[in-house]
C-alpha cells in the first residue's frame, strides 16, 4: 500500500506518540479517561477552526491532492490534521505528566 506522504507522516506520528506515551515515558495517559476528554475538548474546538481554515473551496490553507487521502470529516477537514493534533497533544502532556512527576520524586 503506498500512502501519501501526509498521511503517512500522520500514521508515524501517531504511532510515535503512543509509543512514547505507553512505552518510552510509560505515562499510559492513553489508558486514562481524563486524556480522552481532554481529547474531545480539543477535538471540539479543532473541528470548527480546521474545518474553516482547510475547507476545499477555501483560500486560506489548501493540501494538494496528492500528498494526504482526501478523506475530510466534519466541516470538510483532512483527517490527517486530527492525527496530528492528537500526536502534538500527547507528546506534549506525555512529558509534562514526566517533567511534574520528576520534580516531585526529587
Amino acid at each position: 500500500m503506498n500512502l501519501p506522504i501526509y498521511t503517512g507522516l500522520t500514521v508515524v506520528a501517531v504511532g510515535a506518540a503512543v509509543a512514547l506515551d505507553l512505552g518510552v515515558l510509560k505515562t499510559r495517559l492513553t489508558a486514562s479517561r481524563p486524556f480522552w476528554i481532554t481529547m474531545v475538548i480539543c477535538w471540539f474546538f479543532q473541528v470548527f477552526v480546521d474545518g474553516w481554515l482547510t475547507k476545499e473551496d477555501g483560500t486560506i490553507v489548501s493540501y494538494r491532492a496528492d500528498v494526504h487521502s482526501d478523506v475530510r470529516v466534519f466541516f470538510d477537514s483532512p483527517i490527517e490534521d486530527f492525527g496530528f493534533g492528537f500526536a502534538m497533544i500527547l507528546v506534549a502532556l506525555s512529558i509534562w505528566q514526566t517533567l511534574g512527576r520528576t520534580r516531585v520524586g526529587s
